[in-house]
């Protein structure tokens, strides 16, 4: 049973879904980490561009080392207990016209979405990152110009909240969110947000 309230119904499993870190160290087969990029393989995105990209590898295989040297030492601390390290990376321009695609990140972003939803229907661990250095992904994994680095995620079994440090297992809790009328608002930006 959930403790997150919602200010109006939703589906409980986008109130429920979080990222924890807590990971157990086994692994997670390839046709089960699969099921996560199926599932962002039909995000929506801006004429159907599809700019995602995913770049991964799983623990104990000679590319780990390389996804797991990207990380910050914070991150590193936690993520060695994960079965799976990925990179998302978007195609700058549209396929079609080879023109500027604006919405190449939030288009990737909607497809990193439904991997983290999927992941969390399956009952693994998908947690997502930015304290990575983006400059070595693109050189040590061989990205080419014209694509953006934009995050990474690991992907683990669920483990014990003890394994973390003592300042990760405090933060070790489903976070709540901010109100709705701090977000949204009709008509133009109100003045007291300028």
């Amino acid at each position: 049973m959930s403790t997150r309230k919602t200010s109006y119904p939703i589906e409980n499993f986008l109130r429920d879904r979080w990222s924890p870190r807590a990971m157990s160290g086994e692994s997670v087969k390839h046709e089960e980490f699969m099921r996560l990029l199926e599932a962002a393989r039909w995000a929506p995105s801006s004429y159907n561009n599809q700019p995602w990209h995913f770049l991964y590898a799983h623990r104990d295989t000679p590319a780990w080392k390389t996804f797991f040297d990207l990380l910050i030492p914070f991150n590193q601390d936690w993520c060695k207990q994960g079965a799976v390290l990925v990179v998302a990376v978007s195609r700058d321009t549209f396929e079609f016209n080879n023109k500027s695609a604006r919405t190449h990140s939030f288009d990737t972003g909607s497809a990193w979405e439904n991997a983290a939803l999927q992941g969390w229907s399956q009952g693994l661990v998908v947690h997502g990152m930015e304290g990575f250095d983006y400059e070595k992904a693109k050189r040590d994994l061989h990205i080419p110009a014209g694509y953006t680095v934009e995050m990474m995620f690991a992907v683990g079994r669920p483990g014990k909240k003890e394994s973390l440090s003592p300042e990760l297992q405090e933060r070790e809790f489903p976070s709540d969110r901010k109100p709705l009328h701090e977000i949204a608002f009709e008509g133009s930006w109100p003045k007291q947000k300028l």
